[in-house]
């Protein structure tokens, strides 16, 4: 399907890996001319086709640096992907296990990160009329599906999405989110990541909790969600064929959540 993409110019960021770098990769292959964030870049995301920019969204000056490279670059912005997001490798514990510091590392990364690079983003978008699809989670809708303060931080990026939906809807800004549920990425598959860490407190083998994923979350299929059918949700949503949709909040998990 042509998306209509070709020639549009979009910002990618957390686009090392994962989602991210298969939206990366969704774009690039549409025609779009992408400039892709990162705190490290990867040799995967350099082959991507985009221009690849080595930037902390945790320090609050990087949301600047990076809107000042990537419009320098493109020429100007039609697309924001918020995809950078994370910090849950550490948080298997409860809420009672969980520091102020902690909270404030989660909420900055998967949070802050985007609402900084939202305002340095906005006057270009609002110039090309253009979309921002915010990357959220399921464990916005369902908490026990994630770490509290990650699942905490995912349901202020759904609700922040809404509201930039209704400011600058009538400005010609659509704003959607997109929520996966368990994706086949190294946030549980990683020997060092979340998933892992559910084994370990589980006291079961790693291969094997990723095994009864799909069960125990409910999922009605019998495997986890893939990067690039997450990127091709974006993809769409960021696109004109898309015109009429904004606002909402996009479910892609294998029928995990059972309510609208």
């Amino acid at each position: 399907m042509d998306l209509h993409l070709n020639g549009k110019t979009a910002l990618v960021t957390g686009a090392s890996r994962g989602i991210g770098l298969a939206v990366v990769r969704t774009l690039t292959a549409e025609g779009v001319r992408v400039v892709a964030a990162a705190r490290n870049p990867t040799p995967e995301l350099e082959a991507a086709g985009a221009t690849p920019v080595a930037v902390d969204l945790s320090e609050p000056a990087g949301a600047e640096r990076l809107l000042t490279e990537a419009v320098a670059e493109l020429g100007g912005l039609d697309i924001l992907v918020n995809n950078v997001g994370g910090g849950d490798g550490d948080l298997t514990g409860g809420f009672l296990d969980l520091t102020d510091a902690q909270w404030a590392q989660v909420v900055d990364l998967n949070l802050f990160a985007g609402v900084r690079v939202t305002r340095a983003a906005l006057p270009a978008l609002l110039a090309a009329r253009g979309a921002i699809v915010n990357v959220s989670s399921i464990s916005a809708r369902v908490p026990h599906g994630g770490p509290i303060a990650y699942a905490v931080a995912k349901a202020a990026v759904t609700a922040f999405g809404k509201a930039l939906a209704e400011e600058f809807g009538p400005r010609g800004i659509r704003v959607n989110t997109v929520s996966p549920g368990p994706v086949r990425t190294d946030m549980w598959e990683s020997p060092t990541g979340y998933g892992a860490g559910l084994a370990a407190a589980a006291g079961v083998p790693h291969a094997e909790l990723l095994a009864g994923l799909p069960r125990a979350m409910g999922m009605l299929i019998d495997r986890l969600v893939e990067p690039d059918e997450v990127a091709a949700l974006v993809a769409y949503l960021a696109s004109p064929l898309a015109a009429a949709t904004t606002g909402a909040d996009h479910v892609i998990d294998g029928g995990a959540v059972k309510t609208a």
